[in-house]
């Protein structure tokens, strides 16, 4: 099987199961585990780089605005690499191609490739599209045995706070401006012992005002805006902090959104796990 993947979370999920010989074709963003970026690489991003979440936010709302693509799938590369399936997705068209561009695409080259779309919107789903990604490929029983794995390292964190005081927890997924967490992190906020504020499990983030973040009282901010390592989010804490935007006295903590909470793959335990970690020396009530 030859297998093209245009979004890093099933690109990482599909060398964790075993597939990762039989990928042929990733996008740019693909950079886990190292030896996807010796693949052939099928799409781009339009921006161009430099900007800052400001920029960049507005960059997103006028290309929506104006109905334009913010990923560019190179058809002539996708065309050579003859490919049987193609992993996309219908969820984000800030994150990846989206599956009516490549259906598009693959209808304009005459390529049979099966397309496969991966939408998950909570943590179940993505657990859920390990297991599809398995029985897509032939890899089915290394895909439940992974998943049995990620659950009984929830679980471990899940039951050491059960019954606890649970902090409370101001998740930026974006940082200008701010954004409040959707989709699968607050329940990954849960799991890890804190209470999730001005959030919406399964539903998209959403933009916030500086207002409110100040009025839901955290006790800990956690920095992981969509796209940004661990030294990226860390440089834009340090931003937050030193222009006064977040509320006095609260600690600050910045973590790999790439690896461990934006994309829905195989390392989203890896965010719990840390996120317990510093809720453990994180006081109830601290922002009081």
């Amino acid at each position: 099987m030859r297998i093209v993947s245009l979004l890093p979370s099933t690109t990482e999920i599909l060398f964790a199961i075993g597939a990762g010989d039989d990928v042929v074709g990733v996008t740019f963003e693909c950079d886990y585990p190292t030896e996807a970026r010796s693949r052939a690489i099928v799409s781009t991003s339009a921006m161009p780089g430099g900007l800052t979440p400001a920029e960049i936010d507005a960059f997103v709302v006028q290309a929506m605005a104006r109905g334009d693509d913010l990923y560019h799938l190179d058809e002539g590369a996708l065309s050579g690499l003859d490919a049987d399936l193609v992993v996309t997705q219908d969820l984000c068209a800030v994150c990846a191609v989206d599956v009516s561009v490549v259906d598009d695409a693959l209808a304009h080259l005459g390529c049979t490739a099966e397309v496969l779309t991966i939408d998950p919107y909570t943590l179940d789903e993505v657990l859920d599209s390990i297991v599809l990604l398995g029985r897509a490929t032939g890899h089915l029983p290394e895909a439940e045995r992974l998943v049995a794995d990620q659950r009984a390292r929830l679980d471990v964190v899940r039951r050491a706070w059960a019954g606890r005081p649970r902090p409370r927890v101001m998740f930026l997924e974006w940082t200008d401006p701010p954004f409040a967490p959707g989709h699968w992190i607050p329940e990954m906020i849960e799991i890890a012992g804190g209470e999730p504020l001005l959030a919406t499990s399964g539903e998209k983030s959403r933009r916030v005002r500086w207002e409110q973040v100040h009025a839901v009282e955290p006790d800990v901010v956690i920095v992981a805006p969509c796209g940004y390592d661990r030294p990226g989010s860390q440089r834009l804490a340090d931003e937050l902090v030193s222009s006064g935007a977040l509320p006095v006295g609260v600690p600050v903590h910045a973590v790999d959104a790439n690896a461990s909470w934006a994309r829905p793959g195989t390392r989203l335990p890896d965010g719990v796990e840390e996120l317990a970690a510093i809720l453990e020396k994180v006081p109830v009530g601290s922002s009081a």
